[in-house]
């Protein structure tokens, strides 16, 4: 946990954001894998933690606006609890840690809301997103579970967006340890990968690392020599040389902050040459859109910029043609980039995402396009300020799929040379992704360096063997 100060500042700061009401948190249970007794590895909401520090499963609280109440429900340990998991630090214990001094059973919160309601409070709820708290919501308050997400409070929602957005100089900290370790993670795959291992052993020493680093993955691991699917988490192919080895993943710290890295690397000593030339094309647009990263500064711009600067390099190669920026407006390189340039990224990977790209990653003045391929798929696009932490990830993913769909309506045929692409059909993808903290007038680099040029790739993949 962060100081005791730390989460009784950022409850009064959400205080003053909401006019009246009850502010009711609902944490994380326990998710049976199989069995009840056989859990998943236990994960606290982020908001929950973020306000009170806890992580244990079954707790909620309330923040009551006109009472000046601030209260966790929960249970302390009982005998069995003790018998099979030993004496831990009680449950009052660390909500003092956190500043909350009124502690009651878990029992007590149907009373406190059930009288909330006979005076015609109002109760506000965040939107949540697994099953047993949208249940949880039906019976405190009678939501409909397919309606809980649209019935949540939007005024808390904002509130709660606009607080976690702005990072502090020890969230900064923190998410930096998760980058670092994240790094370890991805120099680790660069050194062990070579032809004739599966992508599971290759996965496998990269969780370790986490593990090692006193906390977990932050996403399931995506580590797979087909990196033209974009979310990949099948492990079963062996490498072999002329493959290129995508590696998306990244640490989450014991206090629950998050890295987000990915890097792309042959499995045999070198990239090709054609592999080396769309590698540089990407980094390239990784590299001139991390620049453009200042406050004020929309992020959906400099995904556009990332996207003209892939159409210029696509153009150089020949598979790409006609005018740059009519090429960008029209969607044509949504064949080679088809998701958002990054997201947020803080106490979850896709930072607030439970509660809406809508409002984490857009405002009043700039809805998100929903229907437009490619940009459906920008999780950001509202201004940039200072303390916002986000990731840039350009990529270039040639999907025979879709290469095969477009040539046959000859679509973007102007722009898009559907004659050599064919000659690519097998390459595959490639992504390259660093995690920036924007800064008082531009941008900083988090987590120590981590190698992503040409060079520096096949100096550590030589070195490896």
């Amino acid at each position: 946990m962060f100081s005791r100060e730390t989460y009784i500042q950022r409850r009064q700061q959400l205080r003053a954001q909401i006019s009246s009401g009850i502010l009711l948190f609902l944490g994380n249970e326990e998710s049976p894998m199989n069995y009840q007794d056989n859990a998943y590895h236990f994960r606290q909401d982020s908001s929950f933690l973020y306000y009170f520090g806890i992580s244990d499963p079954g707790l909620a609280a309330i923040i009551d606006l006109e009472e000046n109440t601030e209260i966790v429900f929960g249970d302390e340990m009982s005998i069995d609890d003790i018998v099979w998991m030993g004496r831990l630090e009680t449950l009052r214990e660390k909500c003092a840690k956190g500043g909350i001094d009124a502690v009651l059973s878990s029992a007590t919160l149907t009373n406190v809301i059930e009288n909330a309601l006979k005076k015609k409070r109002i109760i506000h709820f965040l939107p949540p997103y697994r099953g047993e708290n949208k249940i949880k919501l039906m019976q405190l308050l009678g939501t409909p579970p397919d309606r809980s997400r649209e019935l949540a409070s939007v005024e808390f929602i904002k509130a709660v967006v606009s607080q976690r957005s702005i990072k502090t100089d020890e969230e900064v900290t923190e998410i930096e340890k998760a980058v670092n370790i994240s790094a370890d993670m991805h120099l680790t795959a660069m050194q062990i990968a070579r032809p004739g291992l599966t992508e599971n052993a290759v996965a496998a020493a990269v969780h370790q690392v986490a593990l090692n680093g006193g906390g977990n993955i932050s996403y399931p691991i995506i580590l797979t020599v087909h990196g033209e699917i974009l979310h990949n988490h099948f492990h079963g192919n062996v490498l072999e040389e002329g493959h290129m080895i995508l590696n998306d993943s990244g640490a989450e710290t014991s206090m629950a902050y998050c890295g987000d890295l990915t890097r792309t690397f042959p499995a045999g000593k070198s990239f090709t040459q054609r592999q080396k030339d769309i590698y540089n094309i990407v980094l390239k647009a990784k590299e001139e859109a991390a620049a453009l990263l200042k406050p004020g500064m929309r992020f959906l711009d400099v995904h556009i910029h990332a996207c003209r600067t892939l159409v210029s390099g696509l153009k150089d190669l020949g598979l790409m043609k006609g005018d740059t920026t009519e090429a960008v407006a029209a969607g044509a390189h949504t064949m080679f980039f088809q998701c958002g340039l990054g997201h947020m990224m803080g106490m979850d990977v896709h930072d607030m995402e439970d509660l809406g790209e809508e409002y984490v990653g857009y405002n009043d003045s700039l809805k998100k396009e929903k229907k437009i391929f490619g940009l459906k798929s920008l999780r950001l696009g509202k201004e940039l300020q200072d303390g916002y932490v986000l990731t840039v990830e350009p990529g270039v993913y040639i999907i025979p799929d879709l290469i095969d769909l477009w040539k046959a309506e000859n679509k973007y045929a102007d722009f898009i040379n559907y004659n050599l692409l064919e000659q690519y059909r097998d390459f595959g993808g490639i992504r390259i992704e660093d995690n920036y903290v924007i800064t008082s007038g531009s941008s900083r680099l988090l987590g120590k360096h981590l190698a992503k040029t040409v060079e520096e790739v096949e100096e550590i993949r030589k070195a490896a063997y």
